[in-house]
């Protein structure tokens, strides 16, 4: 961002000594605080970005201080604490779902990945949908095709969560694996665990096939690119999502996708992988072997994710943030 656009300066308020920054990007010291997140939040952010004398103080990430800042660009990447709160009975407290909402409330514009989100913040908010500017993702550059053979296994990128429908997804798979051409097949979550990945292996054991699932935990954005390389479809079934970025991720390494058509997912996917009701076992069967058991399908899906992630850029992405800078610096 710093590159492209010479006369606007970004300054990372408070970064630790060890934080590693963008090119460009100036680290400001932190100033004093309580020992917490509320404490930093309330003093010393707060005072760090009074000394840097900013023209707009951006929040990334759903919070962001309520005094002693300039206007502030807040990005809300989805409100599903929100609007689905079933998903969360135990790790949003009112506390925080608060802060939230004020946080919303008093930043003078709103970047979210989707229309989708937009319209969730409107809806869990209040907000004008005019304060909101719909800003979308875009895939690594090193996630691209690989010279590599496809294995006989479905992948799911995401945390292990309850929303993301991931019972339904081992449940197929063990069906799958019925058909004589698909005895070997398995399930590979990468992901960081929220509490649903001993029930999914209990499933699996369960069924007499534990090795049907492989859990391979976080691994760094190289061996994602790899999975994803390797991986005969890559499926994606969540119920709720405020962009899916997975999905383009697959897609720019030419993996077929059958992806989830709740939520913001078919923003993202489009008309470029097999679409299914979240809910509807059989379509998600139906597309995950259309894959499986078609090698034209396949190709089709693998050239026509190429060709759609390629249209989402980080180049793009950064151009339409630095708009909503100068949009806020202006009216100040």
């Amino acid at each position: 961002m710093a590159v492209a656009c010479p006369d606007v300066e970004l300054i990372a308020a408070g970064a630790s000594a060890d934080a590693r920054l963008p090119p460009g990007v100036t680290r400001a010291p932190a100033a004093a605080s309580l020992p917490t997140n509320l404490g930093w939040a309330s003093s010393g952010l707060p005072m760090s970005a009074r000394a840097i004398h900013a023209d707009v103080f951006h929040a990334p990430a759903y919070t962001a201080p309520l005094w002693g800042v300039p206007p502030i660009v807040l990005t809300i990447h989805d409100v599903s604490y929100a609007r689905r709160p079933e998903f969360y009975p135990h790790r949003i407290d009112p506390v925080r779902r608060a802060f939230y909402r004020a946080s919303a409330r008093r930043a003078e514009r709103i970047i979210t990945d989707s229309a989708f989100s937009r319209d969730e913040i409107v809806a869990a908010y209040g907000i004008d949908a005019a304060r909101i500017d719909v800003v979308p993702l875009a895939a690594s550059a090193m996630f691209t095709p690989g010279d590599v053979s496809r294995e006989l296994f479905v992948l799911h990128v995401g945390d292990l969560h309850a929303r993301r429908n991931l019972s339904m997804l081992i449940d197929i798979v063990l069906e799958l694996r019925q058909d004589p051409r698909w005895t070997a097949l398995r399930l590979v979550l990468a992901g960081v665990d929220r509490g649903v990945l001993t029930t999914l292996q209990e499933r699996a054991a369960a069924s007499g096939a534990p090795g049907a699932l492989d859990y391979v935990g976080q691994p760094d954005d190289a061996a994602l690119a790899a999975l994803y390389r390797r991986a005969a479809v890559f499926a994606y079934p969540s119920r709720y999502e405020g962009f899916g970025l997975p999905v383009l991720e697959a897609m720019a390494c030419g993996t077929p996708v059958v992806a989830t058509s709740a939520a913001s997912v078919p923003e993202v996917a489009g008309t470029a992988a097999i679409s299914a009701d979240p809910d509807d076992a059989r379509a998600w069967r139906d597309g995950i072997a259309a894959v499986l058991g078609n090698p034209g399908r396949a190709r089709a899906l693998s050239e026509a994710g190429r060709v759609h992630a390629a249209a989402f850029s980080w180049a793009r992405t950064a151009t339409e943030t630095v708009r909503v800078y100068r949009h806020v610096g202006e009216r100040r």
